[in-house]
């Protein structure tokens, strides 16, 4: 859990950084960049959200059958 809220922190910084950039530079490569970021970020925290629940409840579950 450690390695998540570490790589929650340091996204978060760069999210942080790359705006900052756009604010002072007005360039838009800077704000693309982000909302890239964004979105790679929220897609890997989904995989790992469902990889969660896949072992919190199926594989749990499947012990109980058995």
């Amino acid at each position: 859990m450690i390695i998540l809220r570490l790589f929650i922190v340091l996204v978060a910084l760069l999210l942080v950084i790359s705006s900052g950039m756009y604010i002072f530079t007005r360039d838009h490569r800077y704000l693309k960049f982000a909302w890239q970021t964004l979105r790679f970020v929220l897609l890997l925290l989904s995989v790992f959200a469902l990889l969660f629940i896949l072992e919190r409840y199926v594989l749990v579950g499947w012990k109980v059958l058995l």
